[in-house]
């Protein structure tokens, strides 16, 4: 449990030093969700309905954005390689690289919520929505991302195939999280959250072992 906890530590020290990076992943959630508005429209009911849709979709933008950084830099200057021959599995060694990244830009992304319900008319119960929705469905766009960044890590141009790979596995998260925040039918949203739960304790549980074997080969 420490060496896991020590390179959720690790990657959390490196990415606050580039403050940068994290600044322009909260700028791009809010200017995606800022410009689709104006294509909208001035319609206030119209825009009330595709909010939850904006929100979901800038999210997903966003993560998509920060994907490569997971294992590139790690892969390039070789550390992948001791924490493959270290005493914990790389599995592990996945799942807190992870964890590290899901904080530096899942939770910055929740924290943003309140000033895209503010450009986007939403009140609070959609709001909360939102960001319970965000809270639950961003581990498992983490943990999406990490396979395309694991399986394109040896690329020279990853970063333009990885988001090839991810988006359509991110499709069912955008559509419960969507489902959550605008439910169409009573107990639509519980069921929507319930099934955006499940999704997100699967691919967190599961991918880190995908990676890994991608991650293997990577560095064969």
């Amino acid at each position: 449990m420490r060496a896991f906890l020590a390179i959720v530590g690790r990657d959390l020290r490196l990415g606050l030093r580039q403050g940068g990076d994290m600044l322009t992943l909260v700028l791009f959630f809010v200017i995606v969700a800022t410009v689709l508005p104006f294509a909208i429209g001035p319609d206030r009911s119209l825009l009330a309905r595709l909010a939850p849709a904006i929100v979901w979709v800038a999210a997903l933008l966003a993560q998509l954005l920060s994907n490569e950084r997971l294992f590139k830099s790690d892969f390039a200057d070789g550390t992948l390689d001791v924490l493959r021959h270290g005493a914990l599995p790389l599995e592990a060694v996945v799942a807190a690289k992870m964890l590290g990244h899901w904080i530096l830009t899942g939770l910055p992304i929740i924290a943003a919520t309140p000033i895209l319900a503010l450009m986007l008319g939403m009140d609070g119960t959609a709001l909360g929505l939102a960001a319970f929705s965000l809270l639950l469905g961003t581990p498992a766009l983490v943990a999406f991302g990490a396979v395309g960044a694991a399986v394109t890590v040896g690329l020279k141009r990853g970063g333009l195939v990885a988001p090839v790979l991810v988006l359509p596995l991110s499709l069912p998260v955008l559509i419960f999280g969507t489902g959550a925040m605008a439910p169409m039918v009573p107990g639509a949203s519980g069921q929507a959250f319930l099934l955006l739960a499940a999704l997100a304790l699967a691919a967190v549980a599961l991918i880190p072992f995908a990676a890994a074997a991608a991650l293997r080969i990577a560095g064969e």
